[in-house]
């Protein structure tokens, strides 16, 4: 696994950010990581009727002492020892933009970020900051729900990684692997089979036959995972039938998982079209933190 040398916790003061921020300690605790903490103040942005933003804050608008109180508050959120005043940036904007472009100025290693759980018109148009930066960022993301929701608990014992097979989802399978060995949590891998919506009777090939070959080549890839000696003992796998954001779910209620991890793909055009599909639908509905790692 990557060095997790610098973790970069965003907190908009609320309940939910201060969630989080019990996460980022935790794993800080275990790298023996840095803590940077990033608060973006955004008044009240009002959409125009050509979907342009209005009322968009500008550096001015926060004088010294302004930022020298909200320094004081975010440090505030931090269970002592508390964090390094030097290490809490107050900046202005677009709250993902911010903390996209923070992440990467400070060479962060993983953003840790609560979900508010926004929906309607805010997530058709704009889309939540959650969801933004889990998709912009370049570094893992460590999303974690509303206390309110949260099934889970710390320190992470059981979780729960979703495989494609892919190098995003080997990267977060590797991920997965280094936190459950420093825990000594157990691990989940996930592999779903979703089959096409048109009936299979109609297609040119042996059905069964062609059924029961790819359920074997996903037995034996899955299995090919745990053989490795670099991953422990503590992996079991499951191979689940269905959309695969709603059986990693399953999963994840059945074994109450304290975390979920899953790979993001790359960020071309057809990808970002398609986010919604599988990461952003676990990202929204999971009760437990989600850990998002690119390859």
């Amino acid at each position: 696994m990557r060095p997790m040398n610098q973790i970069l916790c965003p907190i908009d003061l609320s309940d939910v950010s201060r969630h989080a921020i019990e996460h980022a300690v935790l794993l800080a605790g275990w790298w023996r990581s840095s803590i940077a903490a990033l608060h973006v103040w955004n008044p009240i942005v009002i959409p125009s009727t050509d979907f342009t933003l209005v009322g968009m804050p500008t550096p001015a608008d926060l004088r010294a002492e302004n930022i020298a109180d909200l320094r004081r508050q975010v440090a505030a959120c931090f269970p002592p020892p508390g964090i390094n005043p030097d290490d809490v940036f107050i900046q202005c904007g677009q709250p993902a933009k911010q903390i996209v472009a923070t992440a990467a100025a400070l060479h962060a290693d993983l953003v840790v970020m609560g979900t508010h759980g926004t929906s309607g018109f805010e997530r058709l148009v704009l889309g939540s900051v959650t969801e933004k930066v889990v998709r912009q960022a370049t570094c893992p993301v460590l999303t974690v729900p509303p206390r309110a929701e949260a099934t889970s608990a710390l320190p992470f014992k059981r979780i729960v990684c979703g495989v494609d097979f892919s190098e995003a989802s080997l990267a977060a399978l590797e991920f997965a692997y280094s936190i459950a060995q420093e825990g000594e949590a157990d691990l989940t891998i996930v592999h779903a089979l979703e089959w096409p919506h048109e009936p299979l009777e109609a297609r040119p090939f042996a059905v069964p036959e062609y059924t029961h070959a790819i359920e074997r080549d996903a037995t034996s890839r899955l299995e090919g995972l745990i053989a490795d000696p670099q991953w422990g003992r503590r992996a079991a796998t499951r191979l689940m039938r269905g959309k695969p954001y709603r059986e990693i779910l399953r999963v994840a209620a059945e074994e109450r998982a304290d975390l979920l991890v899953l790979g993001v793909h790359g960020r071309n055009a057809l990808d970002v079209m398609l986010f919604g599909s599988t990461t952003n639908q676990v990202v929204r509905q999971a009760t437990c933190p989600v850990l998002t790692v690119r390859p």
